[in-house]
């Protein structure tokens, strides 16, 4: 897969097999298209879409200011400069935020939807500690990106791949640290409309790891209950990163969703 820039800025791959509706992957916030490789790999004949998010991997981020609407419209202008009309949509995290705006205003555009590790009503005490962390990732310390990798991925997991570790701490190194707070501060800031869920019609799967604790089962839960018709499988075992922890797991579950409304 080649990296490649569209006319409004955004850096992306296009692995195009055939003549079907692609599957669009969208990363979390610190991170990169890259963080996709283990369902890349996996979904090898299927067309797939990933690309960097306004203020992450190679997409500059020009506005003193983000806001979901920046987000849903890159999605917006990239697949139509590419001519795919329908596409499936697969967001994680601050991804999953973005594939649920989106998905409220684009229905057309969607054979399914897949919102994976996706947050839904903090309570006040989650609320107090994602803050917290904002407050931590200011510093920019080195402790701030740990703790995230510890939040993500279990201990053992990151002590039997050091590789994946370190690439993922890397990433998360090479933020552009005003971008990045830009954007983490609307993530901590999130308030979940019920009138945006309530707009999606498209067939819909939420998935999320068993031990994650900021996206929690208990959330996807709930959010499966306002979005009409869908489904919620938890990952066992899986923590924030399940998508590569658990990958098996994630990649068959994505599949049998995806192979069901192609």
């Amino acid at each position: 897969m080649s990296n490649k820039i569209d006319s409004f800025g955004t850096s992306y791959s296009l692995k195009k097999v055939n003549e079907k509706d692609p599957i669009v992957f969208i990363h979390g916030v610190g991170l990169t298209k890259e963080i996709w490789d283990p369902q890349i790999n996996f979904f090898k004949d299927y067309n797939t879409l990933t690309y960097d998010l306004l203020g992450h991997g190679k997409t500059p981020l020009k506005k003193t200011k983000i806001s979901f609407k920046d987000f849903s419209k890159q999605l917006a202008r990239l697949i139509k400069e590419l001519n795919f009309d329908k596409i499936h949509l697969i967001g994680f995290s601050l991804g999953a935020l973005i594939a649920r705006h989106f998905a409220s205003e684009h229905n057309d555009k969607l054979n399914s939807l897949i919102l994976h590790g996706s947050i839904y009503k903090r309570t006040e005490d989650q609320i107090r500690v994602v803050k917290n962390r904002l407050e931590v990732a200011k510093l920019n310390r080195s402790a701030s990106k740990q703790t995230a990798l510890r939040r993500w991925l279990s201990a053992d997991f990151s002590k039997k791949n050091p590789d994946i570790y370190k690439k993922i701490y890397s990433i998360l190194d090479k933020n552009k640290r005003s971008d990045f707070l830009k954007c983490y501060e609307i993530f901590v800031n999130y308030i979940d409309d019920d009138n945006i869920l309530k707009k999606i019609n498209a067939s819909t799967l939420i998935t999320t790891g068993e031990n994650d604790v900021g996206s929690t089962p208990e959330m996807s839960r709930n959010l499966s209950k306002i979005i009409q018709g869908s489904s919620f499988v938890e990952i066992k075992k899986g923590k924030h990163l399940c998508s590569i922890e658990c990958a098996d797991d994630v990649n068959i579950t994505f599949k049998k969703f995806i192979d069901q409304h192609e």
